[in-house]
């Protein structure tokens, strides 16, 4: 008997091991195939939302090239071809991603011959749109041609729009349809699977089960099974006993903890409290829980609030619930607790909640303090870059009303003696005559002498051709001539690199505006201007030896009073993500150094 039992058992292992894994390798060949499905589909999803987002950005292009037309100002109008340059690179990158694939975009190079044929169509509107957005965002010096530019560019935007976004459904359309298509080959896969499943399953029924049903119906096998069985019953009764006195033990322990530290409350599913621990009867000062007390008017004393926890132990008794809810103290004080509804069943015909609270209050009290001074913060920017906003509008105000004295009264006022002095020339008195025509021409020297300095307070020519050096190189040399002072450009490592416009003429600004101060306010004779770089850095310092000033004193002021003063300066090293640092000391010179960040 045994001998037979041990066969029986052998049998039945190896049969069951080939039905399982059969029903497995089927399991398993499914999900495969399903998972790259998936796979395709999440890819498909990706291309479709990006190729949709396609219309949405040409129409946004569009629509900022226009607005590049009307700008309220030359800030607004940098800020509008930055935002176009920005909308410009991503709808660029898209496009390209939609058909060679994109790694970072998680965009693989597969695509359909109707949609490679649909790109080719695409593609010269494209171009069209992209070559002229490009003049849009380009800066130019000539104001005319920059305007002629522009319409042009924007009528060429507006042209290839409607094309593009017509031919950009049609994609749109064709991408769907194709996943629309994978998605029926899914469901002829999964129906093919589905009846192979079936197979095996008759297969293992025929050929595995049913004859394991027979070997079952042994007698001697049901014998020993019944055998197992009570013995299995029995210690399961045993360790049934043992779990079940643990569970009372460790029931009992739980209790204790929570009502000596949790908030917590039971009710019936109208919100008569049954019981509460110690805690919430500490908190809300009850001595015990009398017959059909509310558990919203222990809560609260406040109608309102009492119907808002009315309403949420009524709508939620039976899903439960986890949120914020608003409550008062004894003393009338708010209160601000994190409350978990927990419905359970008691017995088969009694139903109750279990209500577990956290008195979230002073974290609550945190949180709006924290907005606050947040907030507080915020408007002290706000205020603070207002003021220097108004600062740098009237330095450019002084900038210009300094430029219209100096030519009203230098240059307007030689004009006028230039002209006396030609009336009063009498060709008759030669001596007289040839003296005055000596004076005309030391007057002419000077009206030169004030052009050329009211000039070369503009923005150099040498600044935008030749780049930062060269117009420094400029600046050095002609001053040296105009003022007498001796001020020398020592360019230590040879830097002649272009830089970004915006970094070159903010630069140029910043220097011209401390040699400048350095001849006029700081009575010296020499100014060295030093240039070194690295490869991630380039350096300018500024040396005088002049009279030198207290930098605590000159901080505490808004501005300085040479030109656009120390605030402006820091303005503009801080637009192009430069430092500025100064040391100076009275009578001892000033030492003015520039890092500027270079690519």
């Amino acid at each position: 008997m045994a001998s037979l039992d041990q066969k029986t058992f052998v049998k039945l292992r190896r049969l069951y091991i080939i039905a399982l894994s059969l029903i497995a390798v089927s399991v398993f060949v499914s999900q495969f195939l399903v998972q790259n499905f998936l796979d395709d589909q999440a890819t498909d999803s990706r291309v479709i939302n990006i190729a949709g987002r396609q219309r949405m950005l040409s129409q946004k292009l569009t629509k900022e090239a226009i607005q590049l037309k009307y700008p309220d100002s030359k800030f607004a109008l940098r800020a509008l071809q930055d935002s176009l340059a920005q909308t410009r690179n991503l709808w660029y990158v898209s496009h390209k991603a939609l058909q060679q694939g994109s790694d970072s975009l998680q965009i693989p190079h597969i695509a359909s011959d109707t949609i490679a044929k649909l790109y080719e169509k695409i593609n010269p509107f494209f171009n069209q749109i992209l070559d002229a957005s490009s003049t849009l965002i380009r800066p130019s010096q000539n104001t005319s041609q920059s305007n002629a530019e522009m319409d042009s560019a924007i009528q060429t935007i507006q042209k290839n729009e409607g094309a593009f976004l017509k031919l950009m459904d049609q994609i749109v359309d064709q991408y769907e349809l194709e996943a629309a298509a994978k998605i029926d080959r899914l469901r002829t896969l999964e129906t093919l699977l589905a009846c192979l499943t079936l197979l095996i399953l008759l297969g293992e029924f025929i050929f595995i089960f049913w004859p394991t049903a027979k070997v079952v119906r042994n007698g001697m096998l049901e014998l020993i099974n019944a055998e197992r069985k009570a013995l299995k019953m029995a210690k399961d009764a045993d360790a049934l006993t043992e779990s079940k006195e643990k569970l009372l033990w460790e029931s009992r322990a739980l209790n204790q903890a929570m009502d000596k530290t949790l908030l917590f409350v039971r009710t019936d599913t109208s919100g008569v409290l049954l019981q509460a621990g110690e805690q919430f009867k500490k908190m809300f000062k009850l001595n015990s829980v009398q017959e059909n007390t509310k558990f919203a008017s222990v809560i609260s004393n406040v109608e309102l609030e009492q119907q808002n926890l009315e309403k949420i132990l009524t709508e939620h008794k039976k899903t439960g619930w986890q949120g914020e809810v608003k409550g008062r103290s004894p003393e009338g004080d708010e209160l601000y607790l994190e409350m978990s509804l927990l419905p359970f069943q008691k017995e088969k015909s009694s139903n109750e909640l279990l209500i577990i609270l956290l008195d979230i209050t002073k974290r609550k009290e945190a949180h709006e303090e924290i907005e606050r001074l947040t907030k507080a913060n915020f408007e002290e920017r706000i205020s603070r870059q207002k003021n220097v906003s108004r600062q740098i509008i009237e330095n450019q105000e002084q900038e210009q009303n300094r430029i219209a004295q100096d030519l009203h009264d230098g240059i307007g006022q030689m004009l006028t003696g230039l002209k006396f002095t030609l009336e009063s020339i009498n060709l008759k008195d030669r001596d007289k005559a040839q003296t005055k025509i000596d004076h005309l021409k030391v007057l002419s020297l000077d009206i030169i002498k004030g052009i050329r300095t009211a000039t070369f307070n503009l923005t150099p020519p040498e600044l935008t051709d030749h780049g930062l050096v060269p117009a420094l190189i400029k600046l050095a040399k002609e001053l040296t001539g105009l003022t007498g002072k001796q001020i020398t450009l020592n360019n230590t490592t040879g830097f002649y690199q272009r830089l970004d416009s915006l970094v070159e003429i903010n630069t140029y600004r910043i220097t011209q505006e401390a040699v400048n101060n350095a001849i006029k306010y700081a009575n010296s004779t020499s100014i060295l201007v030093r240039i070194r770089h690295t490869e991630h850095l380039l350096s300018l310092t500024i040396e005088d030896d002049g009279d030198g000033f207290d930098i605590e004193q000159a901080q505490q002021t808004k501005r300085g009073d040479g030109g656009m003063g120390m605030t402006f300066m820091r303005e503009r090293m801080n637009y192009i993500n430069g430092r500025l640092f100064v040391n100076s000391e009275v009578g001892k010179g000033t030492r003015i150094t520039l890092n500027i960040p270079i690519d």
